[in-house]
């Protein structure tokens, strides 16, 4: 009861909370829950940015804080690492030894690790809770709906078949479990040329507004390649402030305005 107390204590100080998800590796996921954080916190937020994929945390790499790691200022509460004013993050990255450390865990410990990052962490007062997740319908993702009752979800998709069939079961599973679906993202929608500014369809195009009709769920917007976000990710940049004119950058800032008026 005590524990249930904890959680529903540090969750009411939480205003919204969003899961970011995918049916199959290889979306950018990860990139897409980086700058949505970023892009809130860029609007003034007060945004807090959880890493739940246990076996491939990725984003302590992204966001430029790989060699940080998180403490505990008493014995039950661990204190995130603070990226900007307004955003904070708290990985398994923080925890492992070194980058090249795996995590080797069954279900059960990866969901008592999850509980402790929600009901542990020093989070405080704050507008959102990104909560980006590994691909597929498996622990993480399962232990987060079952954690936080109607957490909105955001499926992450590229344009090609292969990953529309896994997103249509990505949708499903939130539907199942009562998630608010708040749209589904295509992103690498159009691979936009570093030297003529025009746009490549190298995995086709709508297939995310596509599937968004078929399930009767919202389409949140496109986003396309450019080589830029390759380079921000893998020098720890966040793309959507080092590069705010392009048109990826405009796609992210225009789903946050559609989130925010969901």
């Amino acid at each position: 009861m005590e524990k249930n107390n904890k959680l529903k204590n540090v969750l009411a100080r939480i205003k919204n909370k969003v899961l970011i998800f995918s049916g199959k590796g290889g979306v950018g996921k990860s990139t897409v829950a980086a700058n949505l954080a970023f892009a809130f916190a860029d609007r003034g937020m007060k945004v807090g940015l959880l890493d739940v994929d246990i076996h491939g945390p990725n984003l302590a790499k992204m966001l430029g804080v790989e060699n940080e790691r998180v403490y505990a200022s008493d014995e039950h509460t661990i204190q995130p690492v603070i990226i900007t004013k307004n955003l904070k993050l708290v990985s398994m990255a923080f925890l492992l030894q070194d980058e090249t450390s795996p995590v080797i865990w069954r279900g059960p410990l990866k969901m008592k690790v999850i509980q402790q990052f929600l009901e542990d962490v020093a989070w405080g007062d704050i507008d959102w809770l990104v909560i980006d997740s590994p691909p597929g319908t498996g622990d993480e993702p399962l232990s987060i709906a079952q954690l936080i009752p109607a957490t909105g979800a955001v499926i992450v998709t590229t344009p090609q078949e292969v990953s529309l069939l896994d997103s249509r079961k990505a949708v499903n599973f939130a539907k199942k479990l009562n998630l608010k679906i708040l749209g589904v993202i295509e992103n690498m929608s159009g691979l936009i040329c570093p030297y003529c500014g025009k746009e490549i369809e190298l995995f086709k195009k709508g297939g995310g507004e596509r599937v968004s009709n078929e399930m009767g769920v919202p389409f949140l917007g496109r986003i396309p390649i450019e080589p830029e976000i390759v380079e921000s990710s893998d020098n720890g940049k966040p793309f959507v402030l080092s590069n705010p004119e392009s048109r990826a950058s405009k796609a992210f800032k225009a789903i946050v305005e559609k989130i925010l008026h969901k």
